[in-house]
């Protein structure tokens, strides 16, 4: 037995802390605040999914006649170039992103960024940044964190804000869907500094650099589009997205 296993057995005896997904004792507190059974029942996306937005859809016969896209892709592509997810936002994966975002559990990021880099596989090539959506600086200050930061950081890419969040706006999921895309519009801003820093010039162009926006939960996707519409504008070649989870209410056909 080695000594990281002894210290797990005398954590897990003396403080049982409990998962939080299940609320069991955690037999490797070490490991997380998740127990492997609790990752394990994580359900993901499975082919055939949008080429475009990353949800899943109804068949291969739907996804065949559509050309691998939604109907809604088909009707409003966006910029966003492409898109992943780990899985459904709901189940074990909804409460490990509660625990992170508003219990400050931390420790779950590094494993819900391996299982972003696995969803999101196909997206990573050539990918010259990751990019996490900020928050509000007000926001930020209250969490004590950005979400995204910590789960840009696992995806084993050079990370940079390369952008700004300007003004507060209301938690997406709080609104209706046809109010998300005003609600973010002109919400962010290109961060000069570090667009130069990143480029080593005194202008602000991107040109030549595909970008990965990183964020926990997406719902209509309207956040995503709004800071991939800055970093285009900037010059970026393309701009792809992976996060945790999607908001899905049935595959679209």
């Amino acid at each position: 037995m080695t000594l990281r296993d002894l210290a797990n057995l005398a954590l897990s005896r003396i403080f049982a802390p409990p998962c939080v997904a299940c609320g069991h004792p955690i037999p490797q507190p070490l490991d997380g605040a998740v127990c492997e059974a609790c990752w394990s029942r994580v359900v993901p996306f499975t082919p055939p999914l949008c080429a475009n937005c990353g949800i899943p859809l109804a068949s291969w016969r739907a996804a065949e006649h559509m050309a691998l896209c939604c109907a809604r892709c088909h009707r409003n592509p966006g910029v966003l170039d492409r898109q992943a997810a780990v899985g459904p936002y709901e189940g074990v994966l909804r409460d490990v992103l509660h625990a992170l975002k508003y219990d400050g559990r931390r420790s779950v990021a590094p494993m819900l960024s391996v299982r972003m880099r696995s969803a999101g596989r196909d997206l990573f090539e050539a990918v010259s940044l990751a990019v996490p959506v900020p928050l509000h600086r007000r926001r930020q200050w209250r969490r004590g964190f950005n979400q995204a930061d910590l789960l840009a950081v696992g995806l084993g890419l050079p990370t940079s804000r390369l952008l700004r969040r300007v003004r507060a706006t209301p938690p997406q999921v709080t609104l209706p869907a046809a109010a998300r895309r005003h609600n973010v519009r002109d919400a962010f801003r290109l961060s000069i500094d570090e667009a130069r820093r990143i480029t080593g010039r005194a202008d602000t162009r991107l040109d030549g650099l595909v970008l990965m926006l990183v964020d926990d939960v997406a719902t209509t996707g309207a956040t995503l589009e709004a800071c991939a519409r800055v970093l285009k504008e900037a010059g970026a070649d393309e701009v792809r997205a992976v996060t945790a989870a999607r908001v899905v209410s049935a595959p679209r056909r």
